[in-house]
């Protein structure tokens, strides 16, 4: 009997639901120099974390791209419009492994990105 009433719980706040994301596109732009803008949007995401995991592929596709084996993260504004997420990302982009806490390996992330299924650049 538990475990009917748990499965009840888990349909009812829709955690059975299957993550169907839709991945409408990158634009992106060349700030200066090694900073970059990554405009993404999508529907279908769960969570604002899906959205800034599409960015996140995109910048280091975009740095593998260019030959950059790094990438940092600066900031991510978000907005959710009519079932539509959209994400504002930039990131500096560089050879070598920059300074700061959000970091990323950019040849990791796109293996990681392909794995799961979301785009990149």
């Amino acid at each position: 009997m538990a475990i009917l009433s748990l499965s009840a719980c888990a349909e009812a706040d829709g955690a059975s639901e299957v993550f169907k994301p839709n991945y409408r596109g990158v634009e992106t732009r060349l700030l200066q120099g090694d900073l970059v803008q990554f405009n993404v949007s999508m529907t279908g995401a769960r969570t604002p974390a899906d959205v800034d995991n599409y960015a996140e592929c995109a910048a280091a596709q975009y740095a593998v791209i260019r030959d950059f084996g790094f990438a940092r993260h600066l900031r991510t504004n978000l907005k959710q419009e009519g079932g539509v997420w959209r994400a504002d990302a930039v990131y500096t982009i560089s050879p070598s492994l920059p300074r700061g806490l959000r970091t990323i390996d950019a040849e990791v992330v796109v293996a990681n990105c392909k794995a799961n299924g979301i785009p990149t650049v």
